[in-house]
């Protein structure tokens, strides 16, 4: 597409082509998704799912989570002003925030499964039984933090390196060569 028609589309629509070809994408998507649920007649428990959802969500866990967010921002870690030549270390709030979000959504949605409210259900429906999954979801977990920990130990390590002064290196003295004279 030229880039005459992607700026003037750029400035009727807000945004490039692409954007406004992959919102269309989402949206055809979601109608797919939308006509299943019709179809195989549940659509009336995924509405009450969907307004609970949102409405737990919206209500109580973002206002839950936002707090615990700014409560990690006022850490010691948070950056200060320091005086001129002292390194700053790297924040590690990111190094909490992801594994954590990623934790408290997985447990979001199997915690009945998690908490075991689901035995009765899950074992007819399935034959089997709850119980590995507080500890697979405690193991996920404590890899998803591991994972980050040595992802922050790699960041400090080469902010580290960055932040010394790089010294030349000196070579050892090396003897004279003799010539092949014969």
């Amino acid at each position: 597409m030229p880039s005459r028609i992607r700026r003037r589309m750029a400035s009727r629509y807000g945004a490039d082509p692409l954007h406004l070809l992959a919102l269309l994408a989402c949206f055809a998507l979601a109608g797919y998704a939308a006509s299943r649920v019709v179809a195989a007649g549940i659509w009336i428990g995924f509405l009450v799912w969907f307004v609970g959802a949102a409405i737990i969500h919206d209500l109580l866990l973002y206002p839950l989570y936002a707090l615990a967010d700014v409560a990690a921002q006022r850490r010691p870690w948070r950056r200060r002003r320091r005086p001129s030549g002292t390194p700053t270390w790297p924040p590690p709030i990111n190094y909490l925030r992801i594994p954590g979000a990623l934790s408290g959504l997985l447990f979001l949605i199997w915690f009945p499964l998690i908490l075991r409210l689901a035995e009765g259900n899950y074992h007819r429906s399935t034959a089997l039984d709850t119980s590995p999954y507080l500890g697979r979801w405690l193991l996920v977990t404590g890899v998803l933090f591991a994972g980050s920990a040595l992802a922050y130990a790699i960041r400090l390590r080469r902010h580290k390196a960055a932040a010394e002064p790089r010294r030349p290196r000196l070579r050892a003295p090396q003897a004279p060569r003799s010539s092949p004279s014969g």
